[in-house]
């Protein structure tokens, strides 16, 4: 049994997509896109360790994530699956495809994390650190929108703060992630870039307005290499909230990998 809490969107006989969020997220996240534009797909989105309702307990690197993203498709479906990865979750799906090839037949890659520069991660995760803890509802809000949730529809800010911010066990105000987690994946995200074991049909959308990139050439350039043709790049003028504030787009790919790789 998997140590991610997973909630399932849309019915079951529909083609399995596996939905995997970024650094701070959780798979609830997920739900708009799956029961507001893609409700005929059966969406199975977890909690990343760390995160969420899932298991807390260290360590939060990226073999022990993919291991459980393994055990949650062991247990939601016999079939290879689409994976659509937001982030940090991007990483993770491109690390999937490396591990478990057999297990992925279609990539939806949403302004992905990976391999990125160690300096820049340090000092993220300790940015993070010193301002995890929030003093209401309010400051959630006033910081999300000062941040890359600039453009999120309002209902799915309010949904956000309804269902992720929390009150620990000091009466501290904190979004439901464990912060050493969070920083543990700054540094994850320094690691070297891999790339998926075979091609598989994949779509890359990269956030212009992201700088720096979180996609770097070096990473796009080795998915050339090895996909060929099955890689198709879109640029869009956005921040790094793609699948929220571009859930048009979002459906439209992984509705189109999916009848790609339908048998």
């Amino acid at each position: 049994m998997s140590e991610m809490a997973v909630t399932i969107f849309g019915p079951a006989d529909g083609a399995a997509v596996l939905a995997v969020h970024g650094i701070t997220g959780h798979g609830r996240r997920w739900r708009d896109l799956a029961t507001g534009h893609l409700p005929e797909l059966r969406i199975v989105a977890p909690d990343l360790l760390g995160h969420g309702h899932a298991s807390w307990a260290a360590p939060w690197t990226i073999e022990r994530q993919v291991g459980a993203l393994i055990e949650v498709l062991d247990e939601a479906t016999e079939e290879p699956v689409v994976v659509v990865g937001h982030s940090f979750g991007g990483a993770l799906a491109v690390h999937l495809a490396r591990t478990a090839p057999e297990r992925v037949r279609g990539l939806v890659l949403l302004d992905p994390a990976i391999g990125l520069d160690g300096d820049v991660m340090s000092e993220v995760a300790a940015s993070s650190l010193d301002s995890w803890y929030l003093r209401d509802r309010q400051d959630a809000w006033d910081r999300k929108r000062a941040e890359a949730w600039w453009e999120v529809p309002d209902d799915l800010l309010t949904t956000e703060i309804a269902e992720h911010l929390t009150t620990d066990d000091r009466g501290r105000v904190t979004w439901r992630v464990h912060p050493s987690a969070v920083a543990a994946t700054w540094s994850e995200l320094a690691r070297p870039f891999v790339v998926p074991a075979v091609a598989v049909p994949t779509h890359l959308v990269i956030a212009d307005r992201v700088q720096p990139p979180y996609v770097r050439p070096e990473f796009l350039d080795a998915l050339h290499d090895v996909l060929g043709d099955d890689l198709t790049v879109t640029h869009e003028d956005c921040d790094h909230m793609v699948p929220l504030s571009r859930p048009e787009l979002t459906a439209r790919l992984v509705r189109d990998i999916v009848a790609r790789t339908t048998p």
